[in-house]
């Protein structure tokens, strides 16, 4: 999955790496595996460890478009939007179009992970 983004972060644009030349990108799974997700390209997006950590979580994720970055606005505050995500707000495409984000896994992670919250759980930035 990272290759097929060219190892850069769909949601903040940028290609990282760290001293030894290894890009710092992650495959974050849409649908996770346990979930009944799989390991394709399709059920994924490419990136940085702390947007993967916020979308897992659900304080970010991808509109119906398959391209508008959705945040949940009353957990994550602006000035950390304005620093890591893209400027524009879209994704960074797959270097195929045929290996974008399919559809349904974009649609189950906003159903069911976008703006949940736990019980006893803290908001990461209170």
């Amino acid at each position: 999955m990272r290759e097929a983004y060219g190892y850069r972060c769909a949601m903040s644009g940028l290609k990282l790496r760290n001293g030894g030349g290894r890009p710092e990108v992650q495959a974050a799974h849409t649908r996770p595996v346990e979930s009944q997700g799989s390991d394709a390209v399709r059920n994924g997006l490419a990136l940085s460890g702390t947007l993967h950590w916020m979308f897992d979580r659900g304080l970010i994720s991808v509109a119906e478009d398959c391209e508008t970055i959705l945040v949940s606005h009353n957990k994550v505050p602006g000035e950390v939007v304005g620093r890591l995500l893209a400027p524009e707000g879209k994704l960074v495409g797959p270097e195929d179009p045929r290996n974008a984000p399919h559809p349904e896994n974009l649609r189950w992670h906003r159903e069911n992970v976008f703006g949940r919250v736990l019980p006893g759980e803290q908001l990461p930035w209170d």
